[in-house]
């Protein structure tokens, strides 16, 4: 057995493998694929296993051999390991952070933030296995003891994206074992190193063999199979619109229970009675902060015409000074897109929204000055139609459109008529406003006077519309998706 998740320290970079039935290992084929830092593409991070279809299999027969036992385990020891799990997490949160932001290019500081959140996840679920389940209920026969228990579904596949890649698989894998399933985790290939860590997190913590099981690679040689693999009973995973719409199509036809969560067109609404600089701090944290590559990120703020100019040169002024650079610096606001290819798409719609006529209010161009690497521009862009691509697409990427609108009832007409509900915020002193807004808003996620962004663990998270498969992540609502009621008629045997 390895008993490190470097399997090879020859070359340039470490060599990490794949976690199955408590071993590291090489994949099948041993092959394996770089990792590079999007700041500087020339700062190779490492090399990881590059998993296939006689992986997954492994993968997932360990999960299905490990079930019955883990399931039957007390949810007491369930939550020790979970706890001890977040304190090993807690010990290296600095470290690991930095890790993180080299890997991902969000700021120093988010990365040790996402960290930290990923041990509080862990805390919280390491309390939750300790709760009361099922309920009692009354019967027609007063004899009948007549109740409810929730009991695991069985090996679970857990598909993760790469914007935050320790607290997004924290708090899928965290509940998913709390209640006594199994896992099959298959991170975003862009940052597999934070997959690697959450997962020595856990196994040091003690974790059976076979209970969590990570395989890195690529979608189609271990995500496919993985979805495909009828042992999966149940498959929780968060991306893109078009990955999850086939996701769900081939899961759902063998009769996988799916858990999908995926974009957002998320609105930041300010209206005319707003505190003005209050908002902007909010609607640019919203926008620009991770580079703006978080699906409840702002990417419109509807605004009320009678500031909409005002609200707009004050957000031109404090976007176009944001320093903009290498995230491992402390200094730096704004740090890279993930990809090449990412930075090139958000360029290119920058540069679409141009030729459409939209009026760019901060300064243009790629930040070529920053070096190679995948740097772009914040832009503001001011006077933007409702029904234009700007306001329509998730762009996923540091761009932010200004609509102007006549009030808050055509706010909330504006930012319902996209495909999308994840967020929404606004901006007001108006409590009457603001709970016309709460009941109106066709979103899962509603801030009033905060931006968009961010989720606390103890309340569900989940979208409207194409945001959502309609279910609820995180809280208390982790559990109904992790586990299956079974209803139990206990009646006493005859007397003699």
């Amino acid at each position: 057995m390895v008993n490190s998740a470097v399997i090879d320290q020859h070359g340039a970079a470490p060599v990490f493998g794949l976690y199955i039935n408590g071993e590291w290992r090489a994949a099948a084929s041993g092959k394996s694929y770089e990792n590079r830092n999007p700041a500087r593409p020339d700062d190779l991070i490492g090399s990881f296993a590059s998993g296939g279809t006689e992986d997954v299999d492994a993968a997932v027969s360990a999960a299905a051999e490990a079930f019955t036992a883990w399931s039957m385990s007390s949810p007491i020891t369930r939550a020790n390991i979970l706890y001890k799990a977040s304190e090993i997490l807690a010990s290296r949160v600095n470290e690991i952070g930095r890790e993180l932001t080299r890997e991902e290019g969000k700021t120093l500081k988010e990365g040790i933030g996402e960290t930290s959140r990923a041990v509080q996840i862990l805390r919280y679920y390491a309390g939750e296995a300790q709760q009361p389940t099922g309920e009692h209920y009354p019967s027609a026969n007063p004899a009948t003891l007549l109740y409810t228990v929730r009991e695991p579904l069985g090996p679970c596949a857990i598909i993760t994206p790469w914007n935050f890649p320790i607290a997004i698989p924290a708090w899928k894998i965290a509940p998913a074992l709390a209640f006594g399933n199994t896992v099959v985790f298959k991170p975003a290939t862009l940052t597999p190193l934070c997959a690697v860590r959450l997962t020595e997190a856990l196994a040091e913590a003690g974790l059976p063999e076979g209970v969590l099981n990570l395989v890195t690679g690529s979608a189609g040689e271990v995500g496919d199979p993985l979805v495909n693999d009828e042992r999966i009973i149940a498959i929780s995973f968060t991306g893109s619109n078009e990955v999850g719409r086939q996701l769900k199509m081939s899961a759902t036809a063998r009769g996988a229970k799916v858990q999908l969560e995926m974009g957002g067109k998320n609105p930041a609404i300010v209206l005319a009675d707003a505190d003005l600089e209050h908002a902007v701090t909010n609607v640019i944290n919203g926008a620009m902060m991770s580079t703006g590559q978080k699906c409840t990120a702002t990417s419109r703020a509807i605004v009320d015409h009678r500031v909409a100019d005002e609200l707009s040169e004050r957000l031109a002024q404090r976007i176009g000074a944001l320093r903009v650079g290498d995230p491992q610096e402390e200094a730096t606001q704004m740090g890279p897109l993930i990809s090449a290819e990412a930075a090139k798409r958000v360029a290119g719609e920058i540069d679409r929204a141009k030729r459409e006529g939209l009026t760019l209010l901060t300064k243009d161009g790629a930040s070529t000055d920053l070096g190679d690497g995948y740097f772009v521009r914040p832009a503001l862009f001011g006077g933007v139609a409702p029904d234009s691509r700007l306001a329509q697409e998730e762009l996923f990427g540091p761009v932010l459109g200004v609509i102007p609108v006549d009030g808050l009832d055509e706010a909330i007409e504006v930012a319902n008529n996209v495909r999308f509900g994840l967020s929404a915020s606004l901006f007001t002193r108006d409590i009457g406003r603001a709970l016309t807004f709460v009941r109106k808003i066709q979103a899962g996620v509603v801030h009033v006077n905060s931006e968009t962004a961010g989720a606390e663990p103890q309340v569900p998270f989940g979208g409207y519309k194409g945001s959502s498969s309609y279910s609820r992540e995180q809280g208390k609502a982790a559990r109904e998706f992790f586990t299956q009621v079974k209803t139990v008629y206990l009646d006493p045997p005859p007397s003699a």
